[in-house]
């Protein structure tokens, strides 16, 4: 695969389509096994409520996993991705009920670089709350 996106038609300020995505319980347990990360605050309540948190929590490569779908839907290749970097603001805090969480996604060209690449500008929130922080792409453009 290969960018589909030419690096002539992106300027700075673009912003890219918005996506939300729904998180339950059950994708923190297929995470947790597909990562190897079993940390009993991503799936046991009375745990996670012991260390002092609201409730089960997401886990933060999880979070920042599925915020970055948002910038490789808009290139087009998973495979353009260059560069990805987070600080984890806060955690994502999923209810054991039906609804779960949301984390809800926006992003913009920040910057036009060398050599057909641009960085991309990344906010993800749940529950109103900034849960990335310092979140940037940059991507490889044809």
């Amino acid at each position: 695969m290969a960018a589909t996106l030419a690096y002539k038609d992106v300027e700075v300020g673009t912003e890219l389509p918005a996506q939300t995505f729904p998180v339950v319980r059950s994708s923190l347990v297929k995470y947790a096994g597909a990562s190897g990360d079993f940390n009993p605050i991503h799936w046991n309540e009375k745990f996670a409520r012991e260390v002092g948190l609201p409730d089960v929590i997401a886990h933060g490569m999880f979070t920042m996993a599925s915020a970055i779908r948002v910038v490789t839907d808009w290139v087009g290749d998973p495979g353009a991705l260059v560069e990805y970097g987070v600080r984890f603001t806060k955690p994502v805090v999923v209810p054991n009920d039906d609804q779960g969480a949301l984390i809800e996604v926006t992003a913009k060209v920040a910057v036009k670089l060398d050599d057909n690449r641009v960085r991309v500008d990344l906010t993800a929130t749940s529950a109103g709350q900034k849960v990335l922080g310092m979140s940037r792409a940059v991507v490889q453009l044809g």
